[in-house]
């Protein structure tokens, strides 16, 4: 039973980094190409993002206040791709 539950956590683990590392690797892409790419169509394909915020949030105690957020993301289709790049390549050698 206790291997069923590591490969549950294992695949759950996976899933994170591979989100994690995609959005880096996305936003990598999105900057290299708006500064490289010429103004075009394509470019602003590739470029043109969708945000979601959450926050902030306030946490006021009587010796402690914290503020956390706002919390955003920003999704194009360069960040699609580099989740893609990142999810097929921890498939193929994890």
């Amino acid at each position: 039973m206790s291997r069923l539950l590591d490969g549950r956590a294992r695949s759950a683990q996976r899933i994170l980094w591979s989100l994690i590392l995609g959005l880096f690797l996305g936003g990598l892409l999105t900057h290299l190409s708006e500064a490289f790419l010429p103004e075009s169509p394509v470019r602003d394909f590739f470029t043109t993002s969708v945000s979601a915020s959450i926050g902030p949030f306030y946490l006021n105690l009587v010796a402690v206040a914290i503020t956390l957020g706002p919390l955003a993301v920003t999704v194009n289709v360069l960040t699609l791709v580099g989740i893609g790049m990142v999810a097929l390549v921890a498939r193929t050698w994890i």
